[in-house]
């Protein structure tokens, strides 16, 4: 887009070119003072509106580049803070992670304090266990000896108590019964056997 006076310009130029040479001249040209005037009274009229576009655009670009300044230092500071933002959550989230790691570390360790208790206890339990079992054991054993040991001396004194009633009774029989009667029962006793 031309601004007016450049057109001021290209047509002084063409009028200029389309000028004749002043006769027996080759660089002086007959020129239209009325025509010549007008365009020059035209670039006066126009260079200080032109000169206040100029400047206003000159400033607006300013307005615009300091606009963008500012915008691209508010991104350049969100940015920033995004990125101190980020490192600092970053950092939390090590941190975290170490507090974490450190927590397993510590729970590990007390469960296995608990279960190394827990076995040792268990053991010593088991070993008291097993030794009050035997004891039990042993104390049982003994009264089950001891009751065989008293049973066989009762048996073997009822037994011995029995054979000296049986002898007793046997010869309280024989007194009673005259002794030949006695041979016949025996000797029938033997033939019945036979």
């Amino acid at each position: 887009m031309t601004s007016r006076i450049e057109q001021i310009i290209d047509d002084l130029e063409l009028y200029i070119e389309n000028c004749k040479f002043k006769p027996f001249s080759t660089d002086m040209i007959i020129v239209n003072k009325t025509e010549i005037d007008e365009m020059i009274r035209d670039l006066r009229m126009t260079t200080p509106e032109e000169i206040k576009r100029y400047q206003k655009i000159i400033s607006n670009k300013e307005a615009i580049l300091n606009d963008a300044k500012e915008k691209a230092q508010a991104l350049l500071d969100n940015a920033a803070v995004q990125t101190s933002e980020l490192i600092s959550e970053h950092q939390i989230m090590q941190q975290a992670y170490a507090q974490a790691n450190e927590i397993v570390e510590l729970a590990t360790q007390q469960a296995q304090e608990i279960l190394d208790r827990a076995t040792i206890e268990a053991n010593g339990m088991r070993s008291s266990m097993v030794q009050y079992s035997d004891g039990m054991l042993e104390s049982i054993e003994n009264i089950i000896s001891q009751s065989i040991e008293y049973a066989t001396k009762d048996y073997n004194k009822l037994v011995g108590d029995l054979q000296e009633i049986g002898k007793v009774v046997t010869a309280n029989r024989a007194s009673l019964i005259p002794p030949e009667v006695i041979e016949e029962e025996t000797g029938m006793e033997q033939t019945d056997t036979n």
